[in-house]
């Protein structure tokens, strides 16, 4: 199942633009704009990792800190742009994980994200995002796929479903967990939704659907992308 991530964060072009980096890399995001609706969705959903803004419209994120501690271990990094010593220390004994100070890049805080989660005892490595192989070649942060160096339309959910594959290039991903993340965890019986998808995938990336290359069955257990040449990237 993808990992979920509440993103507290009331910059609205900040908060898009980590939702979006976020999303490329696998994670389910669930976003609020102020304490009050973060308190609100901590208290009806469960997500595996809290990203914390401290300067909100109404209040400051240190109340949330203090209400996920009283309750849960889930891992939490501040990413303010507070950068007082005392602060910091302050938060990290209050029980924040890490603490990030803006600007900072997207790359370093999904190095500290996986951190995080690797001290709860959740191992994660690096997403593939780019892609490249016999003439096809796939940017996820770009959503940007290209076929013998022209531009391939897709729709979201056929655009999707290769991401979902891409991030795990070379590996078996399970029919169940693909329909889970892309999908959804009701539609985990929909198998015929695959068979569709991946039939419109084919006919737009191989090059004779009917004998893929690229987009491999497994039968009985579910699809695996072809391992990417590196050289091609």
């Amino acid at each position: 199942m993808r990992l979920s991530v509440l993103l507290v964060e009331d910059d609205r072009e900040l908060r898009n633009t980590l939702r979006e980096a976020l999303a490329v890399e696998g994670y389910e995001v669930r976003t609020a704009a102020s304490l009050s609706e973060g308190l609100a969705l901590l208290q009806h959903t469960t997500v595996d990792l809290v990203l914390l803004d401290l300067s909100l419209p109404d209040g400051d994120g240190d109340t949330l800190l203090a209400t996920l501690r009283r309750r849960q271990t889930t891992p939490l990094i501040v990413v303010s742009a507070r950068e007082g010593e005392g602060q910091k220390v302050r938060l990290l004994d209050a029980g924040a994980d890490d603490y990030l100070v803006k600007p900072f890049g997207v790359a370093e805080l999904l190095a500290r994200m996986r951190v995080a989660l690797r001290h709860r005892g959740t191992q994660l490595r690096p997403s593939i995002t780019r892609y490249a192989r016999d003439g096809l070649s796939i940017d996820l942060a770009a959503r940007e796929v290209q076929l013998d160096g022209a531009a391939v339309r897709l729709t979201p959910t056929e655009f999707n479903l290769l991401a979902r594959l891409v991030r795990n290039a070379g590996q078996v991903v399970t029919h169940r967990q693909l329909l889970a993340d892309v999908w959804g965890a009701d539609f985990t019986a929909h198998t015929h939704y695959l068979r569709l998808y991946m039939g419109q995938l084919r006919a737009k990336l191989e090059r004779e659907p009917a004998e893929p290359r690229l987009l491999l069955t497994e039968p009985g257990v579910g699809y695996r992308l072809a391992e990417p040449h590196d050289d091609e990237a």
